[in-house]
């Protein structure tokens, strides 16, 4: 069947559907126009765009409910680091189609496993497509000497802040595409990206992190952590805490699946200071970490240490990326002190403003 025959099926059993409950004025079949999803906002247009999305998990069982209006971030896309064909490698994943609402209502409402598996599915594929690096270009790049490159203080802050801007706008991606994400309020979105951007900075750092070499992949070159150091205290600890957590991290060997997960995790903590929506976004951080614990158990089976399991010493390594966040934050309010004629992007003073 065609894309064309299986949309008017589907128009043809939500007219019937409407006529049962009394809500069609007519007998005559409606148009596909009458269906059409909501058109997709400027900043929509870079990104795979869901007709429908998971919505809704209650505290016991599960349920699906079409997501009818989209909210926007009011965040400005750039187009250099936008997702489309450049930027996500099909090699990178061999995932199928994710499945349309007609196909995934029944399923979410009967079987929760099945639910986390799509769930699983779905942010795997967002974590994929806002990559800025394929696996290929990592696993090159880490087949190369590495380099030890000294730059002036502030030349060294400017070149990383620009680098995790664009990290920062993958991530704005991302999030905008893990299910459920976007029924939040706007405020409660940018409250979720302005607490946890840094945070998954750090957690995507860890695919770039070689524990062979203790290095890590920056741009097209390999660096050690010596490349970052500078004089300043807070900035030492900075970089050596973020290389220790990544180390940490990588040598767990996650999958994309998986590490996709724990980002989404990460975002969605009902605890962040400011969030309003907190039940709903518990309820979605619950999802996520149950398709996380199933995850887990394909792969890493054994404890990491003792009795603990990974997903407890994930669990574990949760506050220390807050503390990441605050002494990363620490770092750029001393940083832009000293230094109050450098301009950082728009984007980067929206998420990171700090008093200068």
């Amino acid at each position: 069947m065609s894309k064309k025959q299986r949309e008017k099926v589907e128009d043809e059993v939500r007219y019937h559907k409407a006529a049962q409950m009394g809500m069609a004025a007519q007998e005559t079949s409606p148009d596909s126009s009458m269906y059409e999803p909501p058109t997709p906002t400027s900043s929509d247009i870079y990104t795979p765009y869901y007709g429908s999305e998971i919505a809704s998990f209650p505290s016991t069982g599960y349920s699906y409910t079409p997501q009818t209006t989209t909210p926007t971030i009011p965040f400005e896309i750039n187009p250099d680091y936008v997702v489309d064909s450049t930027t996500f490698d099909p090699r990178q994943t061999s995932l199928d189609p994710l499945p349309d609402s007609g196909a995934m209502s029944p399923v979410v409402s009967s079987d929760p496993a099945q639910l986390a598996e799509i769930l699983a599915r779905w942010v795997a594929d967002a974590h994929l497509r806002t990559c800025l690096y394929s696996s290929e270009h990592i696993a090159d790049v880490m087949r190369k000497q590495a380099l030890d490159i000294s730059k002036a203080h502030e030349e060294l802050w400017f070149d990383c802040a620009q680098k995790l801007t664009s990290v920062i706008q993958q991530i704005i991606e991302f999030a905008k595409a893990v299910p459920g994400f976007r029924k939040f309020s706007q405020d409660d979105q940018i409250v979720l990206l302005k607490a946890g951007s840094f945070e998954l900075a750090v957690l995507r750092m860890t695919r770039y992190y070689d524990v062979n070499q203790n290095c890590v992949v920056y741009g097209d070159t390999l660096l050690p952590m010596e490349a970052f150091l500078t004089t300043e205290t807070v900035e030492m600890k900075l970089v050596n805490n973020v290389f220790e957590f990544a180390k940490t991290i990588a040598e767990l060997k996650l999958t994309d699946t998986e590490l996709g997960l724990y980002s989404a995790l990460v975002l969605l903590q009902a605890d962040r200071p400011g969030l309003r929506g907190t039940e709903e976004i518990a309820k979605l951080n619950e999802a996520v970490g149950r398709s996380l614990c199933l995850e887990l158990d394909k792969t890493h089976r054994y404890p990491v240490k003792g009795d603990i399991t990974v997903y407890a010493f994930l669990l574990a390594k949760m506050p220390a990326l807050r503390e990441l966040s605050m002494l990363h934050q620490e770092a750029l309010s001393k940083f832009k002190r000293a230094a109050p004629h450098l301009q950082f992007s728009d984007l980067h003073k929206e998420i990171f403003n700090v008093d200068s």
